[in-house]
């Protein structure tokens, strides 16, 4: 039920998700691999980098209602005791300044290429 929900959301992507989910992707060749629409305990985050325990969620205007809103923290707080850091953005600053966006992002991201192991399971040498 989870993962088809989580596949359904993936088809549905809103056109602000859509256009963030694009600039993302590219992320990996820089090492940095996301997930839209991942099942995490009982919420779907919009982005998400393991990895790096980055959260990335593009919010509309519905997140300003006070139900949404307490929604949202309460889920941040649970995200946060597990190790997560949340970036919230709403829809307008990615229409406004995309770039900017993606300067927080990869901020958050620590701005380096998480290191990978060869496959002898050896850290690559410098």
């Amino acid at each position: 039920m989870t993962t088809n929900r989580a596949r359904q959301m993936r088809k549905t992507l809103t056109t602000a998700e859509a256009r963030l989910w694009l600039r993302l992707k590219r992320l990996r060749s820089e090492g940095f691999h996301f997930r839209r629409q991942a099942p995490f305990r009982s919420y779907f985050l919009d982005f998400v980098c393991f990895s790096r325990k980055l959260v990335v969620e593009l919010d509309g205007w519905r997140h300003a209602e006070d139900d949404h809103a307490i929604h949202d923290a309460v889920r941040d707080q649970v995200l946060q005791r597990e190790g997560f850091t949340v970036l919230r953005f709403w829809n307008h600053q990615l229409d406004r300044n995309v770039s900017g966006v993606m300067d927080s992002i990869r901020d958050a991201l620590g701005g380096r290429c998480p290191t990978r192991l060869s496959s002898s399971g050896e850290p690559p040498s410098p």
